[in-house]
């Protein structure tokens, strides 16, 4: 006969099997690619000009998401379609899911509600890094996914999984809304888009004396 722990421990099981697999909610629009560029369109969050990207490389195009997310029902579909997205890639429900500040605080909060988990952020250390924000706790052993708005070289995410591992989490997934291609990561990512981006000291658009902008 089982024992009264055996029997719940099974009953957990299929409840967590059935929030990731089955009742997980689908995002009230299907986000094509033209949808997502549409959507950063028509918000005013596509802009074109000479922007100075976070990772120093410069960019004739960028993609402000703080645009889009300002508007609840937006964040909440874009949450909702990644969510759905990391769904086909987990076995289990994380215990929470960590973005960076400011890019990733507002995608984590809505991913992890669509998951029915915990939101944490990273934010800068002041020395290079990144650290988890002092109110929240990480337990050894529990599991994560990294959110990011925009990814191009990855290297704030990659900071934030590194702070949030040094404190006993384990990432089990990386997530975006627009992969730029330029990571060394496993993405998922609900677009993946090419846009020229150069180093600093080879930009036309500076031997242009196109203005430059930092965003």
């Amino acid at each position: 006969m089982e024992s009264r722990a055996e029997s719940f421990g099974l009953a957990s099981s299929v409840i967590r099997y059935f929030i990731l697999h089955i009742s997980l909610p689908r995002p009230a629009v299907c986000l094509s690619e033209m949808d997502i560029l549409n959507l950063y369109r028509e918000t005013g969050a596509y802009l074109e000009g000479h922007f100075l990207l976070a990772s120093g490389r410069h960019s004739p195009k960028f993609l402000q998401s703080t645009t889009v997310v300002q508007y609840p029902q937006h964040a909440e579909t874009i949450g909702a379609a990644l969510a759905q997205k990391l769904n086909d890639t987990l076995d289990t429900v994380p215990s929470f899911v960590l973005g960076p500040a400011m890019g990733g605080v507002v995608l984590a909060h809505t991913t992890a509600k669509a998951l029915g988990c915990r939101a944490l952020f990273a934010e800068k250390d002041g020395q290079g890094g990144m650290k988890i924000r002092e109110a929240f706790e990480i337990k050894e052993g529990e599991t994560f996914i990294a959110v990011e708005d925009v990814v191009t070289t990855g290297g704030s995410l990659q900071k934030s999984i590194n702070a949030a591992e040094a404190e006993g989490g384990a990432c089990v997934g990386i997530g975006c809304i627009i992969d730029r291609g330029s990571a060394e990561m496993d993405l998922t990512a609900l677009e993946t888009l090419s846009f020229p981006t150069y180093p600093a000291d080879a930009c036309p658009l500076c031997a242009e004396d196109v203005p430059l902008e930092d965003i």
